[in-house]
């Protein structure tokens, strides 16, 4: 039987999750809805779209692999684990396009690099998507050879047999595919991050021409930009949480089992959740839409 300290952060997990997915299901109806019927969507509400997706698989199959791993159900938890490595890097890929499109978009650096990249962000934004896509599928590839690996390492150990072999193929796992995994997040973390830095420098330094401008009178462009860089640096802070965790679980430098298992996984998915939080109530579009759907008038 579960403590009872285990059972508060399994409901705080999956309430976590469940808003989480509902965030993202309200997401993908609304503008797929409007994809589908106007054929077409701005780039960025498209990139949107595909992150919402991607962070709805990414949270049901949490739950999925915490559920099996909580009734020991561990032959299933293999071959969940390759679905949820997809999206994770999915979910990783989506979220630097959706940052270096807002960067490009929005900073105001006066480098021809920006000029340039202004003028064929829009344009080369569906080809970064499918790139995005097909990395993350490449990535698969690793993962279910890497599972592949602990399920023969597994067998080994388990029949007591050749345990030389098995130590030899654990030590390829932890030399290979462990850093190979970290490498496939790092990258899209890197470009999220470098995007995420030079927006806010840009915002920031706007900020104070402006300030300066009009001897600190706050108007609602003052505002305006001042909440964006608070929600950058709020999203800024628990994303890299989020990637320090994953990374830290992936290499298993930090392993909790029984009761802080449950704790580690409301930290982790605690960013993603709030940032579909912020991308909701910073769309016009999808603030309409929920307000529409929850406070019509009879």
């Amino acid at each position: 039987m579960p403590s009872s300290f285990t059972l508060i952060f399994m409901l705080f997990f999956f309430l976590e999750s469940l808003v989480a997915m509902l965030q993202n299901g309200f997401m993908v109806t609304v503008l797929g809805r409007e994809w589908a019927r106007s054929r077409s969507l701005p780039i960025g509400d498209m990139i949107v779209t595909c992150l919402a997706a991607s962070r709805f698989c990414l949270h049901g199959m949490s739950i999925l692999n915490n559920l099996l791993t909580f009734f020991d159900f561990y032959p299933q938890i293999n071959s969940f684990n390759i679905v949820w490595d997809f999206t994770n890097t999915l979910t990783f890929w989506l979220t630097a396009c959706l940052a270096l499109f807002y960067c490009v978009k929005i900073s105001s650096f006066s480098h021809p690099i920006f000029f340039w990249l202004k003028w064929r962000i829009s344009r080369s934004m569906p080809r970064l998507l499918l790139g995005s896509l097909i990395i993350s599928s490449l990535g698969m590839t690793s993962s279910i050879v890497g599972n592949l690996f602990i399920l023969q390492i597994t067998a080994l150990q388990t029949s007591c047999e050749n345990d030389t072999l098995a130590d030899r193929l654990l030590a390829t796992h932890r030399l290979i595919f462990l850093p190979h995994l970290v490498l496939i997040l790092s990258v899209p973390f890197l470009f999220f991050l470098v995007s995420i830095l030079l927006l806010m420098f840009s915002l920031l330094r706007h900020l104070g021409q402006m300030r300066d401008c009009q001897q600190g009178h706050r108007d609602p462009s003052t505002l305006a930009h001042s909440m964006a860089l608070k929600s950058l640096a709020f999203f800024l802070v628990f994303y890299t949480s989020y990637f320090v965790s994953i990374v830290l679980a992936i290499m298993k430098i930090i392993t909790f089992r029984n009761d802080w298992h449950w704790a580690w996984e409301v930290l982790t998915y605690t960013g993603i959740c709030l940032h579909s939080s912020i991308l909701v109530l910073s769309s016009p579009k999808l603030r309409k839409a929920l307000i529409m759907r929850f406070w019509k008038p009879c």
